[in-house]
């Protein structure tokens, strides 16, 4: 049941990315071409999501535990430090270049496209840097 709920919960998110047009790497770089042919649409999207999302959140953790797991898997800290910031800044940057964020790549993978297999391909190695660079753990200062 867990499965086929992540599923449904996918294809609705993925069914909501397409129908928006934020598949469309043009309509996200229009977003951020301010000077030119800007586009606001985005900014709709995002405002339609939080407007869902907010309420969600409440009523979700209002409960006790997750219907299909043992309980919440949520940030144990609030803090603000340079990974997080410096996750946060190559994020944008490589959305703003890209035009594609991976809530928005994985769903327009169905398009069969050389630019989103070869993002999505990109992320994933990008994935697979950051884990192993975390498991070696912060850099050893330097000896003198």
């Amino acid at each position: 049941m867990r499965l086929l709920s992540a599923l449904l919960i996918g294809l609705i998110f993925g069914a909501g990315i397409a129908v928006s047009g934020m598949i469309d790497p043009a309509k996200v770089l229009n977003f951020f071409d301010i000077a030119g042919t800007w586009d606001p649409s985005l900014a709709f999207v995002m405002a339609g999501a939080l407007a869902v999302a907010i309420p969600g959140y409440r009523l979700v953790l209002a409960a006790r535990a997750p219907r299909f797991a043992p309980g919440f898997q949520l940030p144990d800290t609030k803090r603000i430090d340079p990974a997080l910031i410096g996750g946060s800044a190559l994020f944008g940057v490589g959305w703003g270049i890209a035009g594609f964020c991976p809530g928005a790549a994985l769903p327009a993978l169905g398009l069969g496209l050389p630019d989103v297999v070869l993002f999505v391909a990109a992320l994933m190695a990008g994935l697979l840097a950051a884990r192993g660079l975390k498991r070696l753990g912060p850099p050893k200062p330097a000896r003198g």
